[in-house]
């Protein structure tokens, strides 16, 4: 997506570190850069290139820096200061990752310590002259080393709260403050520069206006640190707005080293990994203790990510942790820990394993409605308890406690709507189509590379008269109760033509992709049928995508290939949908005549995983790409995924990142934006 927005840069450490943001730094990609000569020159040449770099010229404190910068690519500028380069090099390369990249610039007059350089754990290294191209080159050649190889220390964005900060417009004088700052220091949103001045002290004051005054065109940021009130020590990143001349900053509270423990364990809680829960079960295996594990399966978070988005889910998720915290207290289990096994599985890990009153108390806590977003939500729930066997390890017992849920293990490829609410809703479905309550919405698809919006997905909702805005997956499994699947398709896929056929500039220009499903294309005459409601609509075929969901079984694959050869013929585009979730996704790329391919969510999401998942989104990639396939991935909500699935060879996206499913009006404002 292009760049928007303006570009601002600002520094840190008491003038010593710097972080300086170029175009939209929520797009950007992040560096650490320590040179003990040129630090602004470098941070300059990188932030223009499009990376968001924390920049620093000392090196103390240096592994805690570069783990909290959010980063996997290290810079070690040592020419001219080549020992404390290495010092430098080796000090990283002790936390560095297998994919870490750590890119070391050396003098000419200092090849000869190169083989050093290289033992201290340099993996990449370039000797001056070094022209800002050559750099900039490099460090994207770095980052690819860091994308293919799974580096450890990036992904700045994951969990970043409300902005600190102000903006100062002098021609106006005027000072805001962003809502989260003013809640903080218990300044008005807009206030008077002279308040805000004495509030800081005389040092405050004084060191403040000394680093205004530095800001030129050469040097268009630069940081502080000083007390602010409501917030202690903190870090004022200032930068000057080429534009408007307006001042721009963001306030970093400052955490002592001996604090980042706590503050990261407050972060996070004290729910344990998988492989934590690993090892807490082994400890107490070794010691001869027979500890036990209840495994609790959360249903119903799914349709939350699809709808609101993962951070929205991922905020359910902490809280379904905090009620299975409390239960766990409420029924007195003493030493117990909690443990998210993945996905939407949970472990209670008990070290003498008896949990008496800890199945109800679960129980009771998850039967209360959650708040999502927007929506209140009720989850479902299995879970069951497995004791320490002789000779098992802790892998196995969280093996044979998931495998004893009650209806197997959690499906993490596809949670299904809850039987009851299908069932309950079925009888309605009819009176849903006769009465118009099936709304569409349109979800962008969007060009990689020149963040251009290419084509629609057209998605179903229902706007049920008593229950509000239903989502697709339970109306579609409503209507599969009812013995309505077909009806309802054919009535979603005509509706989504109708209305799409009726847009004007800039909507006439877009690719519409609609749904079909198995039992469509099992029906013989479904092509013609489609074709004669496609003309019957309007809408041209030759801007019609057919998306056939790869997790509903075709069992004909010849005569599926027959009618979707027919659809192509006549001018459509055919997608296979949801690739990598469903039944036999190999044998529909070699049988199918297909157009697109649809990463699943899921594996878009691996993109940014450990090394094993990117090798298998690339695998499946390239296998497309030599298919001569286009790649559409579902489910972006990132620039990190974004990002990474550009480099691999994605042609298109859709997904949270550009917008979620919009109605028409929303759809065309986005358009002329």
């Amino acid at each position: 997506m292009p760049p928007r927005g303006c570009r601002h840069t600002v520094a840190d450490d008491g003038g010593d570190l710097t972080i300086r943001h170029g175009h939209d730094a929520a797009q950007q990609r992040a560096l650490f850069v320590l040179s003990f000569r040129q630090r602004d020159e470098l941070a300059a040449v990188l932030s223009r290139a499009g990376w968001r770099v924390v920049a620093a010229r000392r090196a103390d404190g240096l592994r805690q820096r570069v783990a909290a910068s959010g980063t996997a690519i290290a810079i070690v500028d040592a020419r001219g200061a080549i020992d404390e380069g290495i010092a430098a090099t080796a000090e990283l390369a002790r936390i560095a990752g297998h994919g870490d990249a750590l890119l070391v610039l050396v003098s000419r007059g200092d090849v000869d310590r190169l083989g050093a350089l290289h033992d201290a754990g340099a993996t990449h290294l370039l000797v001056s002259p070094i022209a800002g191209e050559v750099l900039v080159q490099a460090v994207r050649s770095a980052e690819r080393h860091v994308l293919r190889m799974g580096g450890g220390w990036h992904d700045p964005a994951a969990g970043a709260g409300a902005p600190l900060g102000w903006r100062h417009d002098a021609e106006r004088g005027s000072l805001q403050l962003t809502p989260a700052l003013a809640e903080a220091t218990g300044f008005a949103e807009t206030s008077d520069p002279r308040t805000l001045l004495r509030a800081l002290g005389p040092d405050g004051r004084h060191t403040a206006l000394a680093a205004i005054r530095r800001l030129t065109e050469q040097l268009p940021a630069t940081a502080f640190a000083h007390d602010l009130p409501g917030l202690g020590r903190v870090v004022q990143h200032v930068a000057r707005d080429a534009h408007s001349g307006r001042l721009h900053a963001l306030v970093e509270p400052l955490a002592r080293v001996g604090d980042i423990g706590a503050v990261v364990r407050e972060a996070l809680g004290s729910v344990r990994d998988h492989a934590g829960a690993v090892r807490w079960l082994d400890r107490r295996i070794e010691t001869g203790e027979r500890p036990g594990i209840r495994v609790v399966a959360i249903s119903g978070v799914d349709p939350v990510n699809r709808q609101q988005g993962r951070v929205v889910g991922d905020t359910l998720l902490r809280a379904v942790e905090r009620r299975i915290e409390q239960a766990v207290r409420d029924a007195g289990v003493a030493r117990a820990a909690l443990a998210r096994l993945g996905g939407t599985e949970f472990a209670v890990l008990l070290p003498h394993g008896t949990d008496t009153g800890l199945e109800a108390a679960v129980a009771k806590a998850m039967a209360r409605p959650f708040i999502a977003g927007s929506t209140v939500v009720s989850l479902g729930l299995r879970q069951t308890v497995a004791l320490a066997q002789a000779g098992e390890d802790g892998a196995a017992l969280i093996l044979r406690g998931q495998g004893a849920l009650p209806g197997g293990r959690a499906d993490d490829r596809r949670e299904r709507a809850p039987a009851s609410d299908a069932d309950s809703l079925s009888g309605e479905v009819h009176r849903a189509i006769d009465r118009g309550e099936i709304a569409i919405l349109f979800q962008p698809q969007v060009d990689v590379l020149s963040g251009r919006i290419v084509g629609v997905e057209a998605l179903s909702r229902w706007a049920h008269p008593d229950r509000g805005e239903l989502g697709a997956e339970l109306l579609l499994a409503a209507a599969a109760r009812a013995g309505l699947s077909a009806r309802l398709s054919a009535h979603i896929q005509q509706l989504a033509m109708r209305i799409a056929a009726g847009w004007d500039a800039p909507l006439s220009r877009l690719r519409l992709s609609i749904n079909v499903t198995a039992e469509d294309v099992a029906q013989r005459d479904f092509a013609e049928t489609l074709l004669a409601a496609a003309d019957g609509s309007g809408f041209p075929r030759n801007r019609l995508t057919v998306e056939i969901t790869e997790s509903g079984l075709i069992t004909e694959l010849g005569e599926a290939a027959g009618l979707l050869a027919t659809l192509r013929a006549a001018g459509c585009r055919v997608a296979i949908d949801d690739f990598g979730t469903g039944y036999s996704s190999l044998a529909y790329l070699k049988a199918l005549p297909l157009d697109y391919l649809k990463l699943d969510r899921r594996l878009t999401q691996d993109i940014v995983g450990s090394h094993r998942d990117r090798v298998v989104v690339r695998g499946v990639i390239d296998m497309a790409r030599s298919l001569d396939l286009t790649i559409i991935a579902e489910g972006v909500e990132t620039v990190a995924q974004r990002d990474a699935l550009a480099t691999e060879g994605c042609q298109l996206y859709q997904g949270f990142l550009c917008a979620e499913p919009l109605t028409v009006p929303a759809l065309a404002a986005l358009l002329v934006q």
